[in-house]
């Protein structure tokens, strides 16, 4: 099988399931930074399937009130002051939002995480790790969409 045959079968495994939301980060003089929706994805793992293509994960946070508190550390902040940005944006409190996606190209021999390897669709899952496509789909729809 190939890529876009994988990912068309995994999109019709998912029909039903729950997505989460792709957001985008803006800026303006009079409404601040924020991140708003940009539309909405399965996720995967490494992989973001959106119902007629196919990203990479980027950052992945939930959508919270802006709450002032003490942070130990200067990454806490930032990561709270991310996630007020959704809020802002339009998530509701709580919701699952990814920013930083990257779209990738099915049909390319390599694009992000996805390569092909002796004609076989593969993915790189981890800085070592590849295996065979439709072998991860299966194992992610598996373990996050149980029962499809």
């Amino acid at each position: 099988m190939t890529t876009a045959a994988l990912l068309t079968a995994a999109r019709a495994r998912l029909t039903d399931a729950p997505m989460q939301g792709l957001g985008v980060e803006k800026t303006s003089r009079w409404r601040g930074a924020r991140i708003v929706r940009a539309g909405e994805a399965w996720h995967l793992g490494v992989l973001l399937l959106t119902r007629d293509g196919v990203l990479a994960t980027g950052e992945v946070l939930r959508a919270a009130e802006e709450v002032r508190r003490g942070y130990a550390a200067e990454s806490a902040r930032a990561r709270a002051d991310r996630r007020a940005q959704a809020r802002r944006g339009g998530f509701g409190e709580g919701e699952v939002v990814h920013i930083g996606w990257t779209e990738l190209d099915a049909e390319a021999v390599e694009s992000g995480p996805l390569l092909t390897v002796d004609g076989v669709p593969m993915v790189r899952w981890s800085a070592g790790g590849i295996m065979p496509l439709e072998t991860y789909l299966d194992e992610q729809i598996g373990l996050r969409y149980p029962g499809r």
